[in-house]
Protein backbone atom coordinates (compact mmCIF):
# COMPACT_ATOMS: atom_id res chain seq x y z
CA UNK A 1 0.00 0.00 0.00
CA UNK A 2 2.92 2.28 0.87
CA UNK A 3 4.44 1.59 -2.55
CA UNK A 4 1.17 2.59 -4.25
CA UNK A 5 1.12 5.86 -2.31
CA UNK A 6 4.67 6.70 -3.39
CA UNK A 7 3.92 5.65 -6.97
CA UNK A 8 0.91 7.98 -7.15
CA UNK A 9 3.01 11.02 -6.31
CA UNK A 10 5.88 9.92 -8.56
CA UNK A 11 3.56 9.65 -11.61
CA UNK A 12 1.58 12.84 -10.93
CA UNK A 13 4.85 14.80 -10.75
CA UNK A 14 6.57 13.06 -13.66
CA UNK A 15 3.63 13.22 -16.11
CA UNK A 16 1.63 16.29 -15.05
CA UNK A 17 4.19 18.20 -13.01
CA UNK A 18 1.92 18.40 -9.93
CA UNK A 19 3.07 17.89 -6.35
CA UNK A 20 -0.41 17.58 -4.81
CA UNK A 21 -3.97 16.54 -5.66
CA UNK A 22 -7.02 18.73 -5.93
CA UNK A 23 -9.87 18.27 -3.50
CA UNK A 24 -11.48 14.83 -3.86
CA UNK A 25 -9.10 13.43 -6.51
CA UNK A 26 -7.00 11.20 -4.26
CA UNK A 27 -10.02 9.47 -2.66
CA UNK A 28 -11.41 8.59 -6.10
CA UNK A 29 -8.04 7.32 -7.32
CA UNK A 30 -7.67 5.09 -4.24
CA UNK A 31 -11.17 3.66 -4.85
CA UNK A 32 -10.29 2.87 -8.48
CA UNK A 33 -7.05 1.20 -7.42
CA UNK A 34 -9.14 -1.05 -5.14
CA UNK A 35 -10.93 -2.15 -8.37
CA UNK A 36 -14.34 -0.90 -7.18
CA UNK A 37 -17.00 1.04 -9.11
CA UNK A 38 -17.43 4.79 -8.62
CA UNK A 39 -19.62 7.69 -9.72
CA UNK A 40 -17.74 11.01 -9.67
CA UNK A 41 -19.58 14.35 -9.69
CA UNK A 42 -16.93 17.01 -10.11
CA UNK A 43 -17.36 20.47 -11.67
CA UNK A 44 -15.81 21.33 -15.05
CA UNK A 45 -12.17 22.22 -14.43
CA UNK A 46 -12.15 20.28 -11.14
CA UNK A 47 -9.78 17.61 -12.43
CA UNK A 48 -12.11 14.70 -13.29
CA UNK A 49 -9.84 13.28 -16.01
CA UNK A 50 -6.93 12.73 -13.60
CA UNK A 51 -9.20 10.42 -11.55
CA UNK A 52 -8.95 7.78 -14.31
CA UNK A 53 -5.82 8.84 -16.18
CA UNK A 54 -3.48 8.37 -13.22
CA UNK A 55 -4.84 4.91 -12.25
CA UNK A 56 -4.58 3.94 -15.93
CA UNK A 57 -0.82 4.50 -15.72
CA UNK A 58 -0.53 2.63 -12.42
CA UNK A 59 -2.49 -0.50 -13.44
CA UNK A 60 -1.44 -3.36 -15.67
CA UNK A 61 -3.29 -3.58 -18.99
CA UNK A 62 -5.23 -0.89 -20.85
CA UNK A 63 -7.88 1.64 -19.80
CA UNK A 64 -10.88 2.34 -22.04
CA UNK A 65 -12.29 5.88 -21.89
CA UNK A 66 -15.76 6.39 -23.41
CA UNK A 67 -16.56 9.99 -24.36
CA UNK A 68 -19.22 11.45 -26.68
CA UNK A 69 -17.12 14.52 -27.47
CA UNK A 70 -14.72 13.88 -30.33
CA UNK A 71 -13.11 17.33 -30.08
CA UNK A 72 -12.39 16.89 -26.37
CA UNK A 73 -11.22 13.33 -27.00
CA UNK A 74 -8.68 14.56 -29.56
CA UNK A 75 -7.50 17.36 -27.24
CA UNK A 76 -7.00 15.00 -24.30
CA UNK A 77 -5.12 12.53 -26.49
CA UNK A 78 -2.88 15.37 -27.75
CA UNK A 79 -2.22 16.57 -24.19
CA UNK A 80 -1.38 13.08 -22.93
CA UNK A 81 0.91 12.42 -25.90
CA UNK A 82 2.70 15.71 -25.16
CA UNK A 83 3.25 14.41 -21.61
CA UNK A 84 4.74 11.15 -22.91
CA UNK A 85 1.73 8.85 -22.38
CA UNK A 86 0.96 5.95 -24.78
CA UNK A 87 -2.56 6.88 -25.82
CA UNK A 88 -4.86 6.70 -28.87
CA UNK A 89 -8.46 7.32 -29.95
CA UNK A 90 -11.01 5.53 -32.14
CA UNK A 91 -13.99 7.43 -33.54
CA UNK A 92 -15.91 8.11 -36.76
CA UNK A 93 -13.84 11.16 -37.81
CA UNK A 94 -10.68 9.09 -38.37
CA UNK A 95 -9.44 7.81 -41.71
CA UNK A 96 -9.00 4.07 -42.37
CA UNK A 97 -5.25 4.59 -42.32
CA UNK A 98 -5.40 6.24 -38.88
CA UNK A 99 -7.64 3.44 -37.55
CA UNK A 100 -5.27 0.81 -38.94
CA UNK A 101 -2.33 2.50 -37.20
CA UNK A 102 -4.20 2.40 -33.86
CA UNK A 103 -5.00 -1.29 -34.41
CA UNK A 104 -1.31 -2.07 -35.02
CA UNK A 105 -0.30 -0.29 -31.82
CA UNK A 106 -3.03 -2.14 -29.90
CA UNK A 107 -1.81 -5.50 -31.21
CA UNK A 108 1.72 -4.58 -30.14
CA UNK A 109 0.42 -3.65 -26.65
CA UNK A 110 1.75 -0.11 -27.08
CA UNK A 111 -1.36 1.69 -25.79
CA UNK A 112 -2.15 2.34 -22.11
CA UNK A 113 -5.29 4.44 -22.71
CA UNK A 114 -7.78 4.10 -25.56
CA UNK A 115 -10.43 6.80 -26.04
CA UNK A 116 -13.56 5.49 -27.79
CA UNK A 117 -16.85 7.10 -28.84
CA UNK A 118 -20.06 5.41 -27.57
CA UNK A 119 -21.10 4.68 -31.17
CA UNK A 120 -17.84 2.82 -31.81
CA UNK A 121 -17.89 0.75 -28.61
CA UNK A 122 -21.53 -0.22 -29.28
CA UNK A 123 -20.81 -1.26 -32.87
CA UNK A 124 -21.05 -4.92 -33.88
CA UNK A 125 -18.11 -7.01 -32.77
CA UNK A 126 -16.18 -4.23 -31.02
CA UNK A 127 -16.56 -5.63 -27.49
CA UNK A 128 -15.31 -9.01 -28.78
CA UNK A 129 -12.35 -7.15 -30.25
CA UNK A 130 -11.60 -5.44 -26.91
CA UNK A 131 -11.91 -8.74 -25.05
CA UNK A 132 -8.64 -9.85 -26.70
CA UNK A 133 -6.75 -7.34 -24.58
CA UNK A 134 -6.17 -7.01 -20.86
CA UNK A 135 -8.64 -4.29 -19.79
CA UNK A 136 -7.81 -2.77 -16.40
CA UNK A 137 -10.40 0.03 -16.15
CA UNK A 138 -13.37 1.45 -18.06
CA UNK A 139 -14.16 5.16 -17.62
CA UNK A 140 -17.41 6.72 -18.86
CA UNK A 141 -17.14 10.49 -19.23
CA UNK A 142 -20.20 12.79 -19.48
CA UNK A 143 -22.13 10.05 -17.66
CA UNK A 144 -25.26 12.22 -17.29
CA UNK A 145 -25.95 11.37 -20.96
CA UNK A 146 -27.19 7.95 -19.80
CA UNK A 147 -30.08 9.42 -17.81
CA UNK A 148 -33.38 10.88 -18.97
CA UNK A 149 -33.03 13.14 -15.92
CA UNK A 150 -29.73 14.52 -17.22
CA UNK A 151 -29.45 17.59 -19.41
CA UNK A 152 -28.12 15.81 -22.52
CA UNK A 153 -29.76 12.37 -22.77
CA UNK A 154 -28.24 10.15 -25.51
CA UNK A 155 -29.72 6.74 -26.42
CA UNK A 156 -26.22 5.39 -27.27
CA UNK A 157 -25.27 5.77 -23.62
CA UNK A 158 -28.08 3.48 -22.39
CA UNK A 159 -26.46 0.59 -24.29
CA UNK A 160 -23.24 0.97 -22.29
CA UNK A 161 -24.63 -1.24 -19.52
CA UNK A 162 -23.95 -4.16 -21.91
CA UNK A 163 -20.26 -3.25 -21.78
CA UNK A 164 -20.43 -3.24 -17.99
CA UNK A 165 -22.09 -6.68 -18.02
CA UNK A 166 -19.52 -8.07 -20.50
CA UNK A 167 -16.48 -6.87 -18.50
CA UNK A 168 -17.91 -7.92 -15.16
CA UNK A 169 -14.58 -8.00 -13.26
CA UNK A 170 -13.28 -4.67 -14.60
CA UNK A 171 -13.81 -1.60 -12.35
CA UNK A 172 -16.03 1.13 -13.85
CA UNK A 173 -15.80 4.84 -13.13
CA UNK A 174 -18.58 7.14 -14.37
CA UNK A 175 -17.92 10.89 -14.35
CA UNK A 176 -19.95 14.04 -14.93
CA UNK A 177 -19.83 17.72 -14.00
CA UNK A 178 -23.49 18.17 -13.05
CA UNK A 179 -26.06 15.72 -11.74
CA UNK A 180 -28.79 16.20 -9.15
CA UNK A 181 -29.77 13.38 -6.76
CA UNK A 182 -32.28 11.81 -9.20
CA UNK A 183 -29.71 11.81 -12.03
CA UNK A 184 -27.00 10.31 -9.80
CA UNK A 185 -29.20 7.35 -8.84
CA UNK A 186 -30.33 6.87 -12.43
CA UNK A 187 -26.73 6.80 -13.73
CA UNK A 188 -25.83 4.03 -11.25
CA UNK A 189 -28.95 2.07 -12.22
CA UNK A 190 -28.66 2.50 -16.00
CA UNK A 191 -24.95 1.59 -16.12
CA UNK A 192 -25.39 -1.46 -13.83
CA UNK A 193 -22.64 -0.17 -11.53
CA UNK A 194 -21.71 -2.61 -8.71
CA UNK A 195 -22.19 -1.05 -5.25
CA UNK A 196 -20.71 2.24 -6.47
CA UNK A 197 -19.40 4.88 -4.13
CA UNK A 198 -20.64 8.34 -5.13
CA UNK A 199 -18.03 11.10 -4.84
CA UNK A 200 -19.46 14.63 -4.92
CA UNK A 201 -17.12 17.61 -4.99
CA UNK A 202 -18.57 21.00 -4.15
CA UNK A 203 -20.53 22.52 -7.03
CA UNK A 204 -19.40 25.98 -5.99
CA UNK A 205 -17.08 27.65 -8.48
CA UNK A 206 -15.45 30.24 -6.26
CA UNK A 207 -13.34 31.76 -9.04
CA UNK A 208 -16.38 32.56 -11.24
CA UNK A 209 -18.40 35.70 -10.50
CA UNK A 210 -21.97 35.08 -11.67
CA UNK A 211 -24.43 37.77 -12.69
CA UNK A 212 -27.93 37.79 -14.13
CA UNK A 213 -29.65 40.75 -15.83
CA UNK A 214 -33.02 41.38 -17.49
CA UNK A 215 -32.49 41.21 -21.27
CA UNK A 216 -33.51 44.79 -21.96
CA UNK A 217 -31.07 46.51 -24.38
CA UNK A 218 -28.85 43.43 -24.07
CA UNK A 219 -26.82 44.30 -27.18
CA UNK A 220 -25.80 47.63 -25.64
CA UNK A 221 -25.04 45.86 -22.37
CA UNK A 222 -22.96 43.25 -24.22
CA UNK A 223 -20.89 45.93 -25.98
CA UNK A 224 -20.27 47.59 -22.61
CA UNK A 225 -19.23 44.25 -21.07
CA UNK A 226 -16.86 43.41 -23.94
CA UNK A 227 -15.18 46.81 -23.73
CA UNK A 228 -14.59 46.35 -20.01
CA UNK A 229 -13.14 42.85 -20.36
CA UNK A 230 -10.31 44.17 -22.56
CA UNK A 231 -8.79 41.41 -24.75
CA UNK A 232 -9.87 38.45 -22.63
CA UNK A 233 -11.21 35.31 -24.35
CA UNK A 234 -14.83 34.25 -23.97
CA UNK A 235 -17.92 32.59 -25.42
CA UNK A 236 -21.36 34.11 -26.09
CA UNK A 237 -24.04 31.41 -26.07
CA UNK A 238 -27.13 32.04 -28.20
CA UNK A 239 -30.39 30.09 -28.47
CA UNK A 240 -30.46 29.71 -32.25
CA UNK A 241 -28.08 29.26 -35.17
CA UNK A 242 -29.48 32.39 -36.82
CA UNK A 243 -28.77 34.48 -33.72
CA UNK A 244 -25.13 33.34 -33.58
CA UNK A 245 -24.60 34.55 -37.16
CA UNK A 246 -26.44 37.85 -36.73
CA UNK A 247 -24.77 38.73 -33.43
CA UNK A 248 -21.32 37.76 -34.69
CA UNK A 249 -21.75 39.93 -37.81
CA UNK A 250 -22.96 42.87 -35.73
CA UNK A 251 -20.08 42.61 -33.24
CA UNK A 252 -17.52 42.16 -36.04
CA UNK A 253 -18.79 45.38 -37.63
CA UNK A 254 -18.36 47.03 -34.22
CA UNK A 255 -14.66 46.11 -34.36
CA UNK A 256 -14.51 42.93 -32.27
CA UNK A 257 -12.41 39.92 -33.30
CA UNK A 258 -15.02 37.15 -33.24
CA UNK A 259 -16.76 34.43 -35.28
CA UNK A 260 -19.82 32.20 -35.02
CA UNK A 261 -20.18 28.45 -34.52
CA UNK A 262 -23.17 26.09 -34.78
CA UNK A 263 -24.00 22.53 -35.83
CA UNK A 264 -25.37 23.66 -39.21
CA UNK A 265 -21.92 24.65 -40.47
CA UNK A 266 -19.70 22.31 -42.47
CA UNK A 267 -17.27 20.16 -40.49
CA UNK A 268 -14.34 22.01 -42.10
CA UNK A 269 -15.71 25.42 -41.07
CA UNK A 270 -16.36 24.27 -37.50
CA UNK A 271 -12.88 22.77 -37.20
CA UNK A 272 -11.23 25.98 -38.43
CA UNK A 273 -13.20 28.21 -36.03
CA UNK A 274 -12.44 25.91 -33.12
CA UNK A 275 -8.73 25.80 -34.01
CA UNK A 276 -8.49 29.59 -34.38
CA UNK A 277 -10.18 30.06 -31.01
CA UNK A 278 -7.91 27.55 -29.27
CA UNK A 279 -4.84 29.24 -30.77
CA UNK A 280 -6.06 32.68 -29.53
CA UNK A 281 -6.53 33.95 -33.09
CA UNK A 282 -10.14 34.79 -32.21
CA UNK A 283 -11.07 36.64 -29.05
CA UNK A 284 -14.52 35.12 -28.68
CA UNK A 285 -17.15 32.95 -30.36
CA UNK A 286 -20.90 33.51 -30.71
CA UNK A 287 -22.17 29.95 -30.51
CA UNK A 288 -24.97 27.53 -29.80
CA UNK A 289 -24.28 24.98 -27.06
CA UNK A 290 -22.84 22.73 -29.81
CA UNK A 291 -19.65 24.69 -29.11
CA UNK A 292 -17.67 24.33 -25.93
CA UNK A 293 -18.50 20.77 -24.86
CA UNK A 294 -15.28 19.56 -26.41
CA UNK A 295 -13.15 22.61 -25.67
CA UNK A 296 -10.44 22.29 -23.04
CA UNK A 297 -9.16 25.87 -23.28
CA UNK A 298 -7.84 27.03 -19.94
CA UNK A 299 -7.73 30.81 -20.51
CA UNK A 300 -11.42 31.50 -21.21
CA UNK A 301 -12.15 34.37 -18.83
CA UNK A 302 -15.88 34.97 -19.38
CA UNK A 303 -19.13 33.44 -20.60
CA UNK A 304 -22.23 35.36 -21.73
CA UNK A 305 -25.59 33.64 -22.08
CA UNK A 306 -27.31 35.94 -24.57
CA UNK A 307 -30.56 34.14 -23.78
CA UNK A 308 -31.70 32.02 -20.86
CA UNK A 309 -30.48 28.38 -20.97
CA UNK A 310 -32.97 25.50 -20.79
CA UNK A 311 -31.87 24.16 -17.39
CA UNK A 312 -29.45 24.71 -14.50
CA UNK A 313 -27.34 21.66 -15.39
CA UNK A 314 -26.60 23.00 -18.88
CA UNK A 315 -25.99 26.53 -17.59
CA UNK A 316 -23.58 25.39 -14.91
CA UNK A 317 -21.66 23.17 -17.33
CA UNK A 318 -21.39 26.04 -19.82
CA UNK A 319 -20.10 28.66 -17.35
CA UNK A 320 -17.57 26.05 -16.18
CA UNK A 321 -15.79 26.47 -19.51
CA UNK A 322 -14.46 29.75 -18.12
CA UNK A 323 -11.75 29.84 -15.48
CA UNK A 324 -10.64 26.22 -15.92
CA UNK A 325 -7.19 27.31 -14.76
CA UNK A 326 -8.61 28.40 -11.41
CA UNK A 327 -8.07 32.09 -12.09
CA UNK A 328 -10.91 34.68 -11.84
CA UNK A 329 -13.64 34.51 -14.48
CA UNK A 330 -17.09 36.03 -15.08
CA UNK A 331 -20.45 34.66 -16.19
CA UNK A 332 -23.24 36.99 -17.35
CA UNK A 333 -26.75 35.69 -18.06
CA UNK A 334 -29.47 37.70 -19.83
CA UNK A 335 -33.03 36.52 -19.22
CA UNK A 336 -36.51 37.48 -20.38
CA UNK A 337 -40.02 36.13 -20.28
CA UNK A 338 -39.82 35.70 -24.06
CA UNK A 339 -36.90 33.27 -23.52
CA UNK A 340 -39.00 31.27 -21.08
CA UNK A 341 -41.93 31.05 -23.53
CA UNK A 342 -39.63 29.99 -26.39
CA UNK A 343 -37.86 27.32 -24.33
CA UNK A 344 -41.20 25.97 -23.14
CA UNK A 345 -42.34 25.78 -26.76
CA UNK A 346 -39.19 23.79 -27.60
CA UNK A 347 -40.23 21.24 -24.96
CA UNK A 348 -43.86 21.25 -26.15
CA UNK A 349 -42.82 20.61 -29.76
CA UNK A 350 -40.12 18.05 -28.88
CA UNK A 351 -40.36 14.57 -30.40
CA UNK A 352 -38.98 13.15 -27.14
CA UNK A 353 -40.95 10.84 -24.88
CA UNK A 354 -43.64 12.14 -22.53
CA UNK A 355 -41.40 11.15 -19.60
CA UNK A 356 -38.54 13.29 -20.91
CA UNK A 357 -40.78 16.32 -21.46
CA UNK A 358 -42.34 15.95 -18.02
CA UNK A 359 -38.86 16.15 -16.52
CA UNK A 360 -37.86 19.21 -18.57
CA UNK A 361 -40.73 21.52 -17.51
CA UNK A 362 -39.70 21.81 -13.83
CA UNK A 363 -36.03 22.09 -14.88
CA UNK A 364 -36.98 25.13 -16.99
CA UNK A 365 -38.80 26.62 -13.99
CA UNK A 366 -35.65 26.22 -11.86
CA UNK A 367 -33.41 28.14 -14.29
CA UNK A 368 -36.05 30.90 -14.45
CA UNK A 369 -36.04 31.09 -10.65
CA UNK A 370 -32.23 31.24 -10.69
CA UNK A 371 -32.13 34.02 -13.30
CA UNK A 372 -34.70 36.19 -11.53
CA UNK A 373 -33.55 35.46 -7.95
CA UNK A 374 -32.86 38.31 -5.53
CA UNK A 375 -30.87 36.16 -3.09
CA UNK A 376 -27.46 34.44 -3.38
CA UNK A 377 -27.40 32.76 -6.81
CA UNK A 378 -24.73 30.25 -5.82
CA UNK A 379 -26.99 28.96 -3.05
CA UNK A 380 -29.82 28.47 -5.57
CA UNK A 381 -27.48 26.18 -7.56
CA UNK A 382 -26.04 24.38 -4.52
CA UNK A 383 -29.51 23.72 -3.10
CA UNK A 384 -30.67 22.43 -6.49
CA UNK A 385 -27.82 19.90 -6.59
CA UNK A 386 -28.39 18.86 -2.98
CA UNK A 387 -25.46 20.75 -1.44
CA UNK A 388 -27.57 22.80 0.95
CA UNK A 389 -26.29 26.14 2.21
CA UNK A 390 -27.70 29.54 3.14
CA UNK A 391 -24.63 31.72 3.80
CA UNK A 392 -23.68 34.30 1.11
CA UNK A 393 -21.14 33.14 -1.48
CA UNK A 394 -19.54 36.57 -1.99
CA UNK A 395 -19.03 36.05 -5.74
CA UNK A 396 -22.47 36.57 -7.32
CA UNK A 397 -24.07 39.91 -8.15
CA UNK A 398 -26.67 39.60 -5.38
CA UNK A 399 -23.92 39.10 -2.77
CA UNK A 400 -21.56 41.76 -4.14
CA UNK A 401 -24.30 44.37 -4.57
CA UNK A 402 -27.27 43.14 -2.46
CA UNK A 403 -30.54 44.32 -4.03
CA UNK A 404 -32.52 46.68 -1.81
CA UNK A 405 -36.17 45.83 -1.35
CA UNK A 406 -38.91 48.40 -0.86
CA UNK A 407 -42.53 48.39 0.20
CA UNK A 408 -44.28 47.73 -3.10
CA UNK A 409 -47.71 46.76 -1.74
CA UNK A 410 -49.51 49.37 -3.88
CA UNK A 411 -47.65 48.23 -7.00
CA UNK A 412 -48.63 44.62 -6.28
CA UNK A 413 -52.26 45.61 -5.65
CA UNK A 414 -52.43 47.43 -9.01
CA UNK A 415 -51.11 44.38 -10.87
CA UNK A 416 -53.37 41.90 -9.03
CA UNK A 417 -56.42 44.10 -9.45
CA UNK A 418 -55.73 44.51 -13.17
CA UNK A 419 -55.49 40.72 -13.61
CA UNK A 420 -58.90 40.26 -11.96
CA UNK A 421 -60.51 43.10 -13.96
CA UNK A 422 -59.10 41.55 -17.16
CA UNK A 423 -60.98 38.38 -16.14
CA UNK A 424 -57.65 36.53 -15.74
CA UNK A 425 -57.53 36.38 -19.54
CA UNK A 426 -54.29 38.21 -20.42
CA UNK A 427 -50.59 37.39 -20.60
CA UNK A 428 -47.75 39.38 -19.09
CA UNK A 429 -47.21 41.78 -22.03
CA UNK A 430 -50.90 42.68 -22.35
CA UNK A 431 -51.18 43.20 -18.58
CA UNK A 432 -48.28 45.65 -18.69
CA UNK A 433 -49.88 47.50 -21.62
CA UNK A 434 -53.13 47.82 -19.61
CA UNK A 435 -51.29 49.07 -16.52
CA UNK A 436 -49.31 51.58 -18.62
CA UNK A 437 -52.41 52.78 -20.48
CA UNK A 438 -51.59 51.60 -24.02
CA UNK A 439 -54.29 52.27 -26.63
CA UNK A 440 -53.07 49.64 -29.10
CA UNK A 441 -55.79 47.96 -31.17
CA UNK A 442 -56.04 44.70 -29.20
CA UNK A 443 -56.54 46.58 -25.92
CA UNK A 444 -59.36 48.71 -27.32
CA UNK A 445 -61.04 45.80 -29.11
CA UNK A 446 -61.16 43.81 -25.86
CA UNK A 447 -62.52 46.85 -23.98
CA UNK A 448 -59.57 46.77 -21.58
CA UNK A 449 -59.11 50.54 -21.93
CA UNK A 450 -62.37 50.97 -19.98
CA UNK A 451 -61.45 49.03 -16.81
CA UNK A 452 -60.71 50.88 -13.57
CA UNK A 453 -56.99 49.97 -13.43
CA UNK A 454 -56.28 51.03 -17.04
CA UNK A 455 -53.24 53.34 -16.88
CA UNK A 456 -52.91 52.93 -13.10
CA UNK A 457 -49.21 52.16 -13.49
CA UNK A 458 -48.20 54.53 -16.30
CA UNK A 459 -45.55 56.08 -14.01
CA UNK A 460 -43.63 52.77 -14.03
CA UNK A 461 -41.54 51.78 -17.06
CA UNK A 462 -42.30 48.67 -19.13
CA UNK A 463 -38.99 47.11 -18.01
CA UNK A 464 -39.70 47.65 -14.32
CA UNK A 465 -43.25 46.31 -14.63
CA UNK A 466 -41.84 43.12 -16.14
CA UNK A 467 -39.34 42.85 -13.27
CA UNK A 468 -42.06 43.43 -10.66
CA UNK A 469 -44.49 40.93 -12.18
CA UNK A 470 -41.73 38.30 -12.38
CA UNK A 471 -41.09 38.75 -8.66
CA UNK A 472 -44.83 38.50 -7.91
CA UNK A 473 -44.87 35.21 -9.82
CA UNK A 474 -41.84 33.98 -7.82
CA UNK A 475 -43.60 34.98 -4.58
CA UNK A 476 -46.66 32.93 -5.52
CA UNK A 477 -49.00 35.94 -5.77
CA UNK A 478 -49.56 35.37 -9.49
CA UNK A 479 -49.53 32.08 -11.34
CA UNK A 480 -49.05 31.34 -15.03
CA UNK A 481 -51.63 29.02 -16.54
CA UNK A 482 -49.62 26.97 -19.03
CA UNK A 483 -52.77 25.22 -20.23
CA UNK A 484 -54.50 28.51 -21.14
CA UNK A 485 -52.07 30.36 -23.38
CA UNK A 486 -49.72 31.40 -20.52
CA UNK A 487 -52.36 33.74 -19.09
CA UNK A 488 -51.86 35.23 -15.64
CA UNK A 489 -54.18 34.06 -12.87
CA UNK A 490 -54.66 34.80 -9.19
CA UNK A 491 -53.59 32.39 -6.42
CA UNK A 492 -54.83 31.67 -2.89
CA UNK A 493 -52.36 34.33 -1.68
CA UNK A 494 -53.80 37.11 -3.88
CA UNK A 495 -56.69 37.90 -1.53
CA UNK A 496 -54.39 38.58 1.44
CA UNK A 497 -52.61 41.38 -0.46
CA UNK A 498 -55.77 42.95 -1.91
CA UNK A 499 -58.03 42.80 1.13
CA UNK A 500 -56.20 41.68 4.28
CA UNK A 501 -53.33 44.18 4.55
CA UNK A 502 -50.45 41.81 3.70
CA UNK A 503 -47.42 43.87 2.67
CA UNK A 504 -45.24 43.06 -0.34
CA UNK A 505 -41.53 43.80 -0.63
CA UNK A 506 -40.09 44.01 -4.16
CA UNK A 507 -36.64 44.78 -5.53
CA UNK A 508 -35.60 47.30 -8.16
CA UNK A 509 -33.01 45.46 -10.26
CA UNK A 510 -30.30 47.69 -11.68
CA UNK A 511 -28.96 46.87 -15.15
CA UNK A 512 -25.69 48.76 -14.78
CA UNK A 513 -22.39 46.89 -15.06
CA UNK A 514 -21.32 44.93 -12.00
CA UNK A 515 -18.22 46.53 -10.54
CA UNK A 516 -16.33 43.64 -8.98
CA UNK A 517 -13.11 45.46 -8.33
CA UNK A 518 -12.00 48.95 -9.23
CA UNK A 519 -8.94 48.92 -11.50
CA UNK A 520 -5.79 50.17 -9.82
CA UNK A 521 -2.84 51.82 -11.55
CA UNK A 522 -0.29 49.17 -12.49
CA UNK A 523 2.90 49.13 -10.46
CA UNK A 524 6.29 48.46 -12.03
CA UNK A 525 6.26 44.87 -10.74
CA UNK A 526 2.82 44.26 -12.26
CA UNK A 527 3.92 45.69 -15.64
CA UNK A 528 6.93 43.32 -15.61
CA UNK A 529 4.61 40.40 -14.79
CA UNK A 530 2.28 41.26 -17.69
CA UNK A 531 5.22 41.69 -20.05
CA UNK A 532 6.64 38.26 -19.19
CA UNK A 533 3.20 36.63 -19.54
CA UNK A 534 2.81 38.22 -22.98
CA UNK A 535 6.21 36.89 -24.11
CA UNK A 536 5.39 33.39 -22.87
CA UNK A 537 2.00 33.39 -24.62
CA UNK A 538 3.61 34.52 -27.89
CA UNK A 539 6.16 31.69 -27.60
CA UNK A 540 3.35 29.20 -26.86
CA UNK A 541 1.28 30.33 -29.87
CA UNK A 542 4.27 29.92 -32.20
CA UNK A 543 5.06 26.45 -30.83
CA UNK A 544 1.41 25.31 -30.89
CA UNK A 545 1.12 26.37 -34.54
CA UNK A 546 4.30 24.44 -35.44
CA UNK A 547 3.11 21.29 -33.63
CA UNK A 548 -0.53 21.72 -34.74
CA UNK A 549 -1.94 21.29 -31.23
CA UNK A 550 -4.13 23.54 -29.04
CA UNK A 551 -2.11 26.14 -27.12
CA UNK A 552 -3.00 24.70 -23.70
CA UNK A 553 -1.33 21.39 -24.67
CA UNK A 554 2.02 23.21 -24.53
CA UNK A 555 1.34 24.90 -21.16
CA UNK A 556 -1.66 26.50 -19.46
CA UNK A 557 -1.75 30.15 -18.37
CA UNK A 558 -1.55 28.91 -14.76
CA UNK A 559 1.80 27.21 -15.47
CA UNK A 560 2.99 30.49 -17.01
CA UNK A 561 1.89 32.29 -13.83
CA UNK A 562 3.97 29.78 -11.83
CA UNK A 563 6.98 30.33 -14.11
CA UNK A 564 6.74 34.13 -13.80
CA UNK A 565 6.44 33.82 -10.01
CA UNK A 566 9.43 31.43 -9.77
CA UNK A 567 11.60 33.18 -12.42
CA UNK A 568 13.79 30.08 -13.10
CA UNK A 569 17.33 30.97 -14.12
CA UNK A 570 18.60 27.57 -15.28
CA UNK A 571 16.89 24.58 -16.90
CA UNK A 572 16.92 22.48 -13.70
CA UNK A 573 14.84 25.15 -11.94
CA UNK A 574 11.93 24.30 -14.25
CA UNK A 575 11.41 20.97 -12.47
CA UNK A 576 10.44 22.90 -9.35
CA UNK A 577 7.66 24.73 -11.18
CA UNK A 578 4.18 23.28 -10.52
CA UNK A 579 2.71 21.92 -13.76
CA UNK A 580 5.95 20.99 -15.54
CA UNK A 581 6.45 17.21 -15.77
CA UNK A 582 9.51 15.24 -16.83
CA UNK A 583 8.65 14.93 -20.56
CA UNK A 584 7.81 18.62 -21.00
CA UNK A 585 10.94 19.53 -19.02
CA UNK A 586 13.06 17.51 -21.47
CA UNK A 587 11.28 19.08 -24.46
Amino acid sequence: MENLHVEKFRIIKEVWGFTSFRQGQEDVIDRVMEKKDSLVIMPTGGGKSLCYQLPALMMNGMTIVISPLIALMNDQVAALKAAGVQVAALHSNMTKSEQSDVDSRLQARLIKMLYVSPERINSNGFTDYLARFEISLIAIDEAHCVSVWGNDFRPDYVLLNKIRDRFIHVPFIALTATADAATQQDICKQLHLHNPEIFISSFERKNITTESRPAEQKYRQTIDFLQKTSNQCGIIYCLSRNETEKLSAKLSEAGFNCAYYHAGMSAEARTKIQKDFQEDKLRFICATIAFGMGIDKSNIRWIIHYAMPKNLEGYYQEIGRAGRDGRPARALLFYSWADYIMLKKFIDDSQASEEFRTVQYPKLDRIWEYASANECRTNVVLNYFGEYRNKPCGHCDNCINPPKSKDATVIAQKALSAIIRCNENVGINTLIDVLRGSYRAEIKEAGLDRIKTFGAGKDISYINWKIYITQLINKGLIRIDYTDGFKLKTTPLTKSVLFEGTQVQLVDIATSDLEIEKPKPQKKKQKLHEGLMLKLREWRTELATQQQVPAYVIFSDQVFENIVAAKPLIKADLLNVEGIGKVKYEK
